[in-house]
């Protein structure tokens, strides 16, 4: 019996050379509409699907390939039953299947997509033959993606068995091809009718590089893009310009360093160590800030991971050069800074732009998963309650606007101490209040600085040790019921303190 192969691909590349290469081993080919044409026109002979089906293409091609036989020749087991069945319906076999589907993903990324449009991108014929066929891989090869075109020719070549752990591979990434498919339509629906939280919460991952371990050298790690619809672009699409792979603890600190970059004004330079920022300053040149930030704690910047919210110039990378550094991520460099950056093979340099975006965080834990918004809410003046008798002068308040946009990014419970746009002393991950302030207070440098927490102080000792170094506002989002307690702290030290009505809690 002759064999056959099936051709039905949206992404053409390479299928002319795949067809040809099949012919050469004897295969007869079947394919349908613009694969057909595509490799009639290239010289390869070619039978359109209508010929096998006895059947037109009908519905402005919607039905097709929905048809016994197709479907009878892909899900026949090669067993005398099967076989007799399709030897009384006049059904031939179909050893080779090569689909894949409709550019939904592609569609629903263009800006003005209408949904009707997206809904004629839903492609039915193909994932059911790609199921199909993937059902039945012992028997019938399956093809999805054409990286696989050369393995598959070369082990057809070979003549005999197929196989068999290539055949589970291609059947393997066919369903996981469906599978994806499926969730991105799935995903698009719900975002266009504003399900932010479906009854099922659906994730589809794309491989963009193994880890060499993850956190710890005996943890296996591992490399996703979220291929969801609506996912904004982060550090997987990110530029490497220079250095070796990332690391998993590369990805969460520079993840760390960029989301609270983005927040602050231009320039701003944000040195994280561990997920918590370590040293933060805004100004005007790029140099200066970096310069700043780095001498807020040049103990815990030592191989820190760095971002800027601006491209970096020469006199920022001069800077830079002079220390050890495991990432810098930022819009962009000027070409000189580049040059002179790639001088230290392993910094890794990453560029991207800069997107803000409004999607979920997941985490996970033991046989669930978490799913919240971004801690993103703006903070307007409304907000804004000063509760003492001192008020904060205007150079004060935005030190504390500042800080507080700092502090969102510090982990619970945490503080941040600033003064003149940059970073004194940050106080990260505590067991309580006061041990956060102590951390950020350990010198003796915070003479007119300010300061900012995370959540309520649940008792006035916060502030008593905040007055003993200098600190003359803060900012919190009150709430204690110890609050009259705290602000008669500060009135009997002269502090102001504002409330601002919004926890930021980050764990």
């Amino acid at each position: 019996m002759k064999r056959r192969a099936l051709i039905s691909v949206s992404d053409k590349s390479g299928i002319t050379d795949f067809a040809r290469g099949l012919e050469e081993l004897g295969y007869e080919i079947i394919s349908t509409g613009g694969t057909f044409q595509v490799l009639q026109e290239a010289g390869v002979t070619v039978k359109p699907v209508s010929q096998v089906t006895g059947f037109p293409e009908i519905l402005d091609g919607r039905v097709k390939t929905l048809h016994p036989n197709i479907h009878g020749g892909i899900l026949a087991r090669r067993i005398p039953g099967h076989l007799q069945e399709l030897d009384a319906n006049q059904i031939g076999l179909i050893d080779v299947v090569v689909v894949n589907l409709y550019p939904f993903k592609e569609t629903i990324s263009h800006k003005d997509v209408t949904l009707e449009e997206a809904i004629e991108n839903i492609d039915i014929g193909g994932p059911a033959m790609v199921r199909a066929a993937a059902k039945n891989y012992r028997d019938v090869v399956i093809v999805v993606k054409p990286e696989f075109y050369n393995q598959v020719l070369l082990e057809l070549q070979k003549g005999g068995t197929f196989n068999p752990d290539l055949r589970m591979r291609l059947a393997r990434v066919a369903f996981s091809h469906t599978a994806t498919y499926d969730l991105m339509i799935a995903g698009y629906l719900d975002r266009i009718t504003g399900e932010q939280f479906p009854e099922q919460f659906m994730l589809a991952g794309e491989k963009v590089y193994p880890l060499r371990y993850g956190e710890n050298p005996h943890q296996q790690a591992c490399f996703y893009r979220d291929l969801m619809p609506g996912s904004a672009k982060g550090l997987a699409d990110a530029a490497q310009l220079n250095g070796k792979e990332l690391s998993y603890n590369n990805i969460i600190d520079a993840e760390a360093a960029w989301e609270l970059a983005k927040e602050l004004p231009p320039a701003a330079c944000v040195i994280i160590k561990h997920t918590n920022p370590c040293g933060v300053a805004i100004g005007e040149r790029s140099d200066l800030v970096f310069e700043k930030a780095f001498a807020a704690d040049p103990i815990s910047a030592f191989g820190g991971v760095i971002a800027f919210n601006q491209a970096v110039d020469l006199a920022a990378a001069r800077k830079m050069a002079e220390h050890f550094i495991e990432v810098v991520i930022a819009p962009g460099y000027d070409r000189e800074a580049l040059d002179l950056l790639r001088h230290k093979k392993n910094l890794r340099l990453l560029e991207l732009p800069l997107v803000f975006s409004r999607e979920l965080q997941v985490k996970s834990v033991a046989g669930g998963i978490l799913v919240q918004e971004k801690d993103q809410i703006e903070l307007q003046q409304e907000h804004l309650e000063v509760v003492t008798r001192a008020q904060p002068t205007r150079e004060e308040m935005q030190q504390l606007l500042l800080a507080q946009i700092i502090v969102k990014h510090v982990k619970s419970n945490g503080i941040v101490v600033a003064r003149d746009n940059v970073t004194l002393g940050i106080g990260a991950g505590q067991m309580n209040r006061v041990g956060a302030a102590r951390l950020a207070l350990v010198l003796e440098q915070y003479a007119g600085g300010v300061m900012a927490s995370d959540a309520f102080f649940p008792f006035a000792d916060t502030v008593e040790l905040a007055a003993a170094k200098g600190i003359k506002a803060i900012i919190q989002p009150g709430g204690s019921i110890r609050d009259e307690e705290v602000i008669e702290a500060c009135n009997r030290h002269g502090l102001s303190m504002v409330f601002t009505g919004i926890r930021h809690f980050k764990h």
